[in-house]
């Protein structure tokens, strides 16, 4: 096993940073800890490297245990066998590529011999080996979050760990970045975990996604699972933009607040009241005398309240069933415009309301 943590907390005087997290992460797995600010991901992410001490809970790498508070064990940072990718990129200014990233290794004293050949492999793997000899002020911003993931892979680490490392560079490198990360974590064949308040990242290069909030759990799943059957409110906004109707129980199924019956997707056991949770692209937008000809189950009658042109269609906001719904359709309508919108029974998902 990779990474074992089991019911950790973190307590900063009486304020509970971590109340009881458990999960686990086999060996050349990559997992999201996704959430946003204040949720308790770094932190989670920083007692696994080490750097900050668990109030209570377990901690095992690669089989090891090296944080139990209780039992008085405490392995630090440096002895726990962790590559890791800050935020910061946190390279030394006045070192060489070369140099940096042979400093986890100098400080662990490996020879000359075995250093200059570790540090030439991880430039080889992240393709820096050109640029050994510059110092970071000559390097790109994407050339510096490389130069801190060959420092992160040298030494053969048991784990990496990722502390939201994208958050610096523009959009167009971030993405060809979270690709380099992955095709990188999967060709090492070890666990990592990636400390992210973006969904887009999560969901692109996770293996399973750990959605938290206020110092807790809340989901765990696959990103197909997280994003197409969320479990909370909480969940199914986070993870991506969502439409969500107010229902309440009308003899065996459900209505929308002005008494349409809704037909949803088999799901979770709600009370008397819930919520119908859609995506965009699962919202057919038709023009008003475009009804017939619409195969969905639930057709609601709608306003155009909001129009966003977005290159490849266009966003719209319609109020409907006493929700205000976003769509997406290449067609071109004007705000006022009346719509049906056509939703089928399995895109919409019921979730608690609280």
């Amino acid at each position: 096993m990779g990474i074992s943590v089991t019911d950790l907390s973190k307590h900063y005087g009486p304020v509970a940073a971590i109340g009881g997290v458990s999960f686990e992460i086999a060996d050349g797995e990559f997992v999201s800890l996704l959430g946003p600010s204040g949720c308790g991901k770094t932190t989670t992410l920083r007692c696994i490297a080490g750097l900050e001490h668990a109030t209570g809970g377990r901690i095992s790498i690669g089989g090891r245990l090296v944080s139990a508070p209780a039992e008085g064990l405490l392995v630090p940072a440096h002895e726990r066998q962790i590559g890791m990718v800050f935020q910061s990129y946190a390279v030394w200014p006045h070192m060489s590529v070369r140099q940096n990233v042979a400093f986890p290794l100098s400080v662990r004293g490996v020879s000359a011999a075995d250093c200059a050949s570790q540090v030439a492999e991880a430039l080889r793997v992240v393709g820096l080996e050109h640029l050994a000899d510059r110092h970071p002020s000559q390097l790109s911003g994407g050339q510096q979050q490389r130069v801190a993931l060959a420092r992160a892979i040298i030494g053969s680490p048991a784990v990496l760990l990722f502390d939201e490392p994208l958050s610096n560079l523009d959009a167009k490198l971030r993405e060809g970045m979270r690709g380099e990360i992955h095709r990188l974590q999967r060709r090492l064949g070890i666990a990592a975990v990636y400390v992210t308040h973006d969904r887009e990242e999560a969901l692109s290069m996770s293996d399973r996604v750990i959605v938290m909030e206020q110092g807790r759990i809340v989901q765990v799943g696959t990103p197909r699972d997280l994003y197409r059957r969320p479990r909370s409110r909480f969940v199914a906004d986070f993870v991506g933009k969502v439409g969500l109707i107010a229902l309440h129980r009308q003899g065996d199924g459900w209505a929308s607040t002005d008494g349409t019956a809704i037909l949803v997707a088999p799901g979770e056991p709600c009370g008397p009241t819930a919520l119908g949770a859609v995506r965009p692209e699962n919202i057919r937008l038709l023009r008003g005398g475009e009804v017939a000809a619409a195969p969905e189950v639930n057709l609601l009658s709608g306003i155009v309240t909001e129009a966003q042109y977005l290159g490849p269609f266009t966003e719209y906001v319609v109020d409907a069933a006493g929700a205000s719904l976003r769509a997406f359709a290449q067609m071109d309508l004007p705000v006022g415009a009346p719509v049906t919108l056509g939703i089928a029974a399995e895109h919409l998902v019921l979730v608690p309301d609280a």
